[in-house]
């Protein structure tokens, strides 16, 4: 008994997944925001933020640090909704077609998602440093990790493989075009 695999259902699980991924994240994303906001008003609420984090020592050291710690955190996780969010909307897309995938929307679509690979790599680095400043001046400040901003090289990584992809899609629809206007 052989089992097969088709491109078709490697497609649609990669789709499933995006989807509970992009759910996920944006769910960080609403979450990280909305206490962010909230311990403005109610700084208690800084005492367990986000995933039980306790970012009530930055709180209490300068309300500007922590504003500014939160905004670092909420981009980074924002850009990470929105790169699969784009991939969602390219599995939705009428574009996207296998047996002719070298398309302009593609392209664009992949350097996009590249950009804000990027953009969350910059801002989640930005972040780990700030966060690193922050714990030099003498503020307990949570594990990295509990922050959300973990793993920016990994993202500035991606983005550096996406752009090269980018570039390889890029070529292909110019040999495509010239194929389509030699025939």
């Amino acid at each position: 008994m052989e089992i097969r695999i088709t491109t078709k259902q490697i497609l649609l699980f990669l789709n499933i997944l995006s989807w509970i991924i992009f759910v996920g994240v944006c769910i960080e994303a609403g979450g990280i925001i909305f206490n962010s906001v909230y311990a403005l008003y109610k700084p208690t609420v800084a005492t367990h933020f986000w995933n039980g984090t306790d970012l009530s020592a930055l709180y209490a050291h300068d309300k500007g640090h922590f504003i500014a710690q939160t905004t670092l955190m909420s981009i980074a996780t924002v850009m990470k909704a929105l790169i699969f969010y784009l991939i969602i909307k390219l599995f939705y897309g009428k574009k996207f077609n296998i047996p002719s995938p070298f398309h302009p929307v593609i392209l664009k679509m992949v350097f996009n998602i590249a950009y804000l690979c990027l953009g969350a790599g910059l801002f989640s680095l930005w972040g780990t440093r700030y966060a690193a400043w922050i714990e030099e001046q003498g503020v307990q400040m949570p594990d990295i990790h509990y922050l959300g901003i973990g793993g920016g090289d990994v993202w500035l990584f991606m983005a550096v493989v996406l752009m090269v992809i980018g570039q390889v899609f890029k070529k292909g629809i110019e040999l495509q075009t010239e194929s389509d206007l030699t025939v």
